[in-house]
């Protein structure tokens, strides 16, 4: 009795709680897909800043004529490419908090488990790089120089 009386004192627009509720969720779906784009973004930005970067350091081996280290260049792009796709997969699992199918879930959980075989296998290259290499040696960066 006492909602009914609560309900009647809303304004029309108020009373209709389907109305409410789709706005609501049209809001955090419409904010969601902002972050994910967001986050794609930044992960695009650090994937390009990572091949600006191990280019440098390719041009200034050449030009120095140091052609026999580029595992150094490697792992430099290697560090870039493992931090965007762990931001990549952000996005992805942001993804799948709004697909409304069950395919375009399948599609993302698909996609989701390729780059996280992605960043596995170049974390694990990375780890074994930096093994082979003598720890009284200079860092990367340094040796790439």
């Amino acid at each position: 009795m006492l909602s009914i009386l609560f309900l009647s004192a809303l304004p029309e627009a108020a009373r209709d709680v389907t109305s409410v509720h789709g706005r609501a969720e049209s809001v955090v779906i419409e904010g969601v897909l902002w972050l994910k784009l967001g986050v794609e973004t930044v992960g695009a930005t650090i994937i390009t800043l990572g091949i600006l970067s191990a280019g440098w350091l390719l041009l200034k081996a050449l030009m120095r004529q140091q052609t026999a280290d580029f595992t150094a260049i490697r792992l430099a792009l290697a560090r870039y490419l493992a931090l965007a796709l762990e931001f990549q997969l952000g996005a992805d699992i942001l993804s799948t908090a709004i697909a409304p199918s069950w395919e375009q879930i399948g599609k993302l959980g698909a996609i989701a488990v390729i780059r996280t075989a992605l960043n596995y296998f170049l974390s694990r290259e990375m780890r074994e790089e930096r093994g082979q290499t003598d720890s009284a040696e200079k860092p990367v960066v340094e040796r790439a120089d």
